[in-house]
């Protein structure tokens, strides 16, 4: 192996580690504003829906209608229901039977 190999894995490891890090030691024991808090809260589904929405434009080519079926559905369950399984599970339900109608 090539020694860049071995600078690269080290760049991403310090990228991936020093995020983590760096909260556990210079903050531990504070409490942060309540604004800061909600808006960390809510970052994973900020990222989850920017990386879903791609997928349901695109997640059949030449079939617009699929993606946005699934996404309609999820959405809808999503509201209905908290758990997760119920969104995923009535989605891929529904959708395959789309796919066996038409």
């Amino acid at each position: 192996m090539d020694a860049w190999y071995w600078w690269m894995l080290l760049g991403m490891a310090l990228v991936t580690y020093i995020p983590r890090a760096f909260p556990l030691t210079f903050l531990e024991g504070k409490e942060l504003p309540p604004v800061i808090s909600g808006v960390l809260r809510n970052i994973p589904f900020a990222v989850l829906g920017a990386l879903i929405f791609p997928a349901i434009l695109y997640v059949q080519e030449g079939n617009f209608l699929f993606g946005f079926i699934g996404g309609v559905v999820a959405f809808t369950l999503a509201i209905i229901s908290s758990n997760v399984m119920v969104v995923v599970l009535g989605t891929i339900g529904v959708l395959a039977i789309y796919s066996l109608l038409f």
